[in-house]
Parts: C-alpha cells; sequence; structure tokens
C-alpha cells in the first residue's frame, strides 16, 4: 500500500508543477464540488426545474453523505496531505508539494467525499435531463451531452481532490463508482410524496444511528478520531481547518436537511397551486439567494452549539426551497405562459 501511495504523491506534484491558471482552476472545481453545494446550490436548482427532480437530489444526497461517514470511520483511509509527512516520505523524496486552505479535511479520506456525494445527487439531474432532449427528439450527441458532462465533471473534481493533497487516486475512483452506483439505485427510491413523520424519522434515525455507532466503535477500543488529530498535525496553516469537514458536522447536514424535508412536506402547496417557467426561474434566483445567505449567518463558536446551528440551517433550507418561496413567487411575480404541474 505505501508504494501505490508513494506513486500516487508522486503524481499530485506533476500535477502541481502546472502553470499558475491550472492551479486555480482545480482548487475552483474542488471548492464548487463541495458536497455543501448538493444542498446550497444543486438542489434549489433543481426543484425550480421539476419538484420531484430537486427532492431526489436531496434525498440522494444527504443519504449519500450519510453513507460516505459510516464508510470512512471503518475503511480508516489515509489523506496524501498528512502521509507525506507520517511515512517519512517528504523527508527522504525531494517532492514538490504544497498545501491549499480546501487541503486540510479532517475525516478520514476512503471513499473521496466529493466525488461520491457528488455523483450520487446528480445523477436524477442527470437522467431527468437525458429524458427530456429524449422526448423533444433531440439528437444523439444532444441525449448523450448530460452523461458526458457528469463524467467529464466527476474525473475534474477526481484530480482537483488529488492535486490539493486530500485523496489518493484509488480513493477518488471508489468514490466516483460509489457514487454512480447509489445514485443509480436511489433515484427510483425516492419518497416524492413522503409524510411529514417519514422524514422526522429518517433525520432521527440518521442522528441517533451516527451517535450509536460513534459510541459502539470507541467501546471496541478502536481510536475513532485519529484522522482530526493526523490533520491537525500536519495541516500547513491552523486556520485551514474547518468544523464543516468533521464527519459529524456531515451527518448535522444530512439530519437537518431531512428534517427540513418533513417541515416542508408539513406545509404543502395548496392543491392547484403550480408556477410557470417565469415563476419557476424567479424562485430558483430567490431560493439561491436566500439559502446562500442563510448559510452565510455566523455561528457561535461552542463546538456543540455550532453542531445545532448547523442542523437548524440545513433544515430550514428545504423549508425555503420547498415552501416558502414558491407561495412568496406566486404572490409577488405574475403568472405568464403555460403552467407546468408542482
Amino acid at each position: 500500500m505505501d508504494a501505490l501511495h508513494a506513486t500516487s504523491a508522486r503524481l499530485a506534484a506533476a500535477l502541481q508543477s502546472g502553470p499558475p491558471w491550472l492551479e486555480k482552476f482545480w482548487v475552483t472545481v474542488t471548492s464548487v464540488a463541495d458536497p455543501k453545494s448538493i444542498f446550497t446550490v444543486f438542489f434549489p436548482l433543481a426543484y425550480f426545474l421539476d419538484r420531484g427532480v430537486g427532492v431526489s437530489v436531496l434525498w440522494t444526497g444527504l443519504l449519500a453523505e450519510w453513507l460516505n461517514v459510516v464508510l470512512k470511520w471503518f475503511l480508516f483511509g489515509e489523506r496524501l496531505f498528512w502521509w507525506v509527512h507520517e511515512s517519512g516520505l517528504a523527508s527522504t523524496e525531494p517532492l514538490a508539494l504544497r498545501q491549499f486552505p480546501v487541503s486540510c479535511e479532517t475525516g478520514p479520506g476512503s471513499p473521496s467525499g466529493h466525488c461520491m456525494i457528488t455523483g450520487a445527487a446528480l445523477w436524477p439531474l442527470v437522467t431527468t435531463l437525458t429524458a427530456l432532449a429524449s422526448m423533444q427528439g433531440r439528437s444523439l450527441v444532444v441525449k448523450l451531452l448530460p452523461f458526458t458532462a457528469y463524467v467529464l465533471l466527476l474525473l475534474a473534481v477526481g484530480l482537483s481532490r488529488i492535486f490539493v493533497l486530500a485523496h489518493f487516486p484509488h480513493q477518488v475512483v471508489g468514490g466516483i463508482l460509489a457514487g454512480a452506483v447509489l445514485g443509480w439505485r436511489l433515484q427510483a427510491r425516492t419518497p416524492v410524496a413522503g409524510t411529514p413523520g417519514f422524514f422526522v424519522a429518517t433525520a432521527l434515525a440518521l442522528l441517533l444511528g451516527t451517535l450509536a455507532l460513534h459510541r459502539l466503535v470507541i467501546a471496541a477500543g478502536i481510536d475513532i478520531d485519529w484522522s482530526i488529530r493526523l490533520a491537525t498535525k500536519w495541516c500547513a496553516n491552523p486556520a485551514w481547518l474547518r468544523l464543516d469537514t468533521r464527519p459529524f458536522a456531515s451527518v448535522c447536514r444530512d439530519a437537518g436537511s431531512a428534517l427540513g424535508l418533513g417541515l416542508a412536506a408539513g406545509l404543502p402547496l395548496r392543491r392547484g397551486q403550480r408556477l410557470d417557467p417565469r415563476q419557476r426561474l424567479a424562485g430558483a434566483a430567490l431560493a439561491l439567494g436566500a439559502v446562500q445567505g442563510l448559510h452565510r449567518l455566523p455561528q457561535p463558536a461552542n463546538v456543540t452549539l455550532w453542531y445545532v446551528t448547523t442542523c437548524l440551517k440545513y433544515a430550514a433550507g428545504p423549508w425555503l426551497v420547498a415552501s416558502l418561496l414558491p407561495r412568496l413567487v406566486l404572490l409577488l411575480v405574475r403568472p405568464q405562459g403555460s403552467l407546468h404541474s408542482e
């Protein structure tokens, strides 16, 4: 395994030796494909394209992220930015490796969450766009365009994760494959018409199940926080260590989002209320602005309170997007053109 890791470190060094503009590209890609974007960007956009697709994107994304946390706890994957020091490779081989603000992830590295969660959550959107192109009788090139973009995006995300020293190539490949399979399997199992109680029960199951698993692993004598210590030890800048990269932050995100879907399901639009294309466009713009503003609100320094507010923020997001903002759009934007079913 050390030989594979060493070869991966040399590949990362080769990627980092490219021109400065390419460095900006890789850092931008890894930032845009952060799993948080599924909740704050792709879900709002997909929801106002089609309600079912939006719920499917969020549902698949939150389940994929929770499964990614569980896999990381049991696979014990190293991260490149600390392995080169822990293994001694950095002192025996002159590799010019640099860290970036997005390098210092604190959870274990296998499989890549960026690849797995993004790959799973975007699958419903990609298949829907492909189906729309087929229904409209588009050419084969147009029909293949969504999947081509999907594959190229995941390849770019994978290379960006190696570039910033967050992952090894085998972790990236594992994440891409796991994400595609999860997206394919979970898309048909999205509870689009789920009741509030179902989503609330899911939120509790994700949160309490994770806490129970955490306690069980600790009771078995396994050091579950080993990756946090290594990340803290080898991160080039302590300011780059972020709470939102910890495994439990992901669980709070997932439980909060499931709870938010329950809140939205409890306050649906009245039967017959629909948004036309103009209203959908206005709704998407409002949703992006509202969700981005919500997640830019300051959070407390206390770790426990930080987790609580994170959960509440991610619960508020789906409620805003799927319940409050559609009503606001119906009040503020006059209908125009043909109506689409909500």
